[in-house]
């Protein structure tokens, strides 16, 4: 099966991102050398993707320690660790794993990024395992609809959205995946959709108002979207957009399942009152064609856990998903 380039390349002490606002019409890497590139790079999208931007922020954080006396180490982990946390507030994976890096409590650049390679080996591996547990909902005929981009440029390997899909593509299986476009930024279109055609996957294009006439017709029998964190009571974020399809799937009767990765998790954020949405630059919304007014552009939204039918995720299929389930499902 053909792919797409890699997101994040990390070899002989380079870190590369792949700039993902340059596709699908140019693949361009970027070399990330100060902490201020990958703030930088994450603020502006060059790497996009709640557990892709956690490797990034791992790799550079550690790769930051590179050239720096010993004795200003910690004072500039602590200063490296707070800029990469904010620059982008919705997506947990971001602080998690820079948290992580924190923990390990030293500031040995070598031991930082065998423990940031690690967590890059740790998200291929979740992938397989959220496409091994979501399998069993992609059958023969069945037409799925995605939001946004979940797939190996937002995460690795598989995807997390993506990997079901991929893994009942290698299968044999036939089915066929609706693409939103998904506005303002596109991700469905230019990413989503070339991701999936290159795999030789069976999927159309569509805009992102069409879902509701689709699921009308009966053309739509699966929902699948992915988040940028989970609170503990099982609300979710995800890219603006995915609470209007939540509430269309649930009055046409359509199961609506949210992959997610044991890292977006976070048993911290009691509820998805309390998760912090970003709001993005009015220039996103407005390009060269919309008049010159006041804009609101909010990069996320949360859907209510009671929208949801079921979390794919690494520890298993999560079919009555409340807060319990959750907590137990992810409890290490």
């Amino acid at each position: 099966m053909k792919t797409v380039p890699e997101a994040i390349r990390y070899r002989d002490g380079v870190l590369e991102l792949l700039d993902q606002r340059a596709l699908p019409g140019r693949e361009i890497y970027q070399p990330i050398v100060t902490i201020e590139d990958a703030a930088e790079a994450v603020r502006t999208l060059t790497v996009r993707g709640a557990p892709a931007i956690g490797i990034a922020a791992g790799y550079a954080l550690a790769q930051s320690m590179r050239g720096i006396d010993l004795v200003d180490r910690a004072a500039m982990l602590a200063r490296n660790a707070h800029l990469l946390k904010a620059a982008r507030p919705t997506a947990v994976n971001l602080a998690a794993a820079v948290d992580r890096l924190v923990a390990l409590g030293t500031t040995n650049p070598d031991r930082l990024i065998l423990e940031a390679e690690a967590m890059h080996a740790e998200d291929r591996l979740i992938c397989q395992r959220i496409g091994e547990a979501g399998l069993l909902l992609i059958t023969e005929g069945t037409n799925v609809l995605t939001h946004c981009n979940a797939g190996a440029l937002a995460v690795s390997a598989l995807g997390t959205a993506t990997a079901p899909l991929y893994l009942a593509h290698q299968a044999g299986r036939r089915f066929h995946v609706w693409v939103d476009e998904t506005r303002p930024l596109w991700q469905g279109a230019r990413l989503t959709a070339w991701e999936l055609s290159t795999a030789g996957i069976d999927c159309t294009l569509i805009c992102d108002h069409v879902p509701a006439s689709l699921m009308a017709a009966g053309r739509i029998d699966l929902v699948v979207v992915g988040t940028d964190r989970v609170a503990r009571n099982g609300d979710t974020a995800n890219k603006i957009g995915t609470l209007g399809l939540a509430v269309l799937a649930r009055h046409f009767g359509i199961p609506f399942y949210v992959a997610c990765p044991s890292t977006t998790f976070d048993p911290s954020t009691p509820n998805g009152a309390a998760i912090p949405i970003e709001a993005r630059h009015a220039e996103e919304v407005l390009g060269s064609h919309a008049a010159s007014v006041r804009v609101w552009n909010p990069a996320f939204d949360v859907t209510p856990v009671d929208l949801i039918s079921g979390f794919i995720t690494d520890r298993g299929l999560i079919t009555a998903p409340d807060e319990n389930a959750l907590m137990a499902a992810f409890r290490d």
